[in-house]
């Protein structure tokens, strides 16, 4: 089966995409194209789907370059090949030849591009990271390396969306501690339940960062199984474990 690779015009032509699970050779609860290194997938399958994700993006796989996300406020600035994944949670470069890489499985990808000053990002935001700053910590990086704020582009890849986010009032509470107008990404659920708008909350951070543009593939993963991997729609159904997507910007 052919990849399926969502693209934005903001980030082209730079080469670049947010791949579903079509197209890959992983089998099971991860059927299709599952890039989770840190998954229980056999190995040589999982290198397999990252081999064609390299071809797609006409990258050396060795080139193919990601960090051990660990749900923080890091990125990674890198000008080759790493012998190891760093603990962060986005990377950075300006170094052609190279392609950045997050993994996830509801948590937004987010990959960033300065077409003037060629230098490119990627992010892996969960709820955790985009609330402490790794949005804003992956911009700050692009300008370390001269990109200009201004002409920085972001679009965020699917991820799980507002519907199908219910959290309870512990997790409310954390975001109103930090900021009571963040109440507006919140919608009423069942009981004490609520639903949180991560994009939506994603898409905030930026804009207010002051990039050039910022926007959402809108695909949402829960609810698309054919074509999206979701932690928790897997949790759902009690599976053993979940395949990853990947999403990949090069230079």
């Amino acid at each position: 089966m052919t990849l399926e690779i969502l693209t934005s015009d903001s980030l082209s032509p730079l080469r670049h995409g947010f791949f579903t699970r079509r197209g890959g050779a992983s089998s099971g609860v991860f059927s299709g194209l599952n890039c989770g290194i840190g998954s229980t997938d056999q190995t040589e399958i999982v290198a397999i789907n990252r081999r064609r994700v390299a071809d797609a993006l006409e990258i050396d796989p060795g080139n193919l370059l990601g960090v051990h996300q660990v749900h923080s406020a890091d990125a990674v600035t890198v000008t080759g090949p790493m012998s190891d994944r760093p603990r962060a949670d986005a990377l950075v470069t300006g170094t052609p030849g190279l392609a950045l890489t997050v993994l996830t499985a509801d948590c937004q990808p987010v990959l960033f591009a300065d077409h003037e000053a060629q230098v490119i990002g990627a992010a892996h935001a969960g709820w955790r990271g985009t609330l402490d700053g790794i949005l804003e910590s992956t911009i700050d990086a692009m300008c370390d390396l001269g990109a200009r704020r201004e002409d920085i582009h972001a679009v965020i890849g699917p991820s799980i969306s507002q519907a199908a986010y219910e959290v309870g009032p512990e997790f409310f509470d954390i975001f109103i501690d930090h900021d009571p107008d963040y109440a507006q990404y919140f919608a009423g659920g069942d009981g004490d339940r609520m639903h949180f708008d991560l994009p939506g909350f994603g898409l905030h951070r930026l804009r207010l960062a002051g990039i050039g543009s910022a926007s959402w593939t809108r695909h949402c993963t829960y609810f698309d199984a054919e074509r999206f991997y979701s932690y928790r729609r897997a949790t759902h159904a009690k599976e053993a474990d979940y395949g990853r997507l990947i999403a990949a910007i090069a230079l």
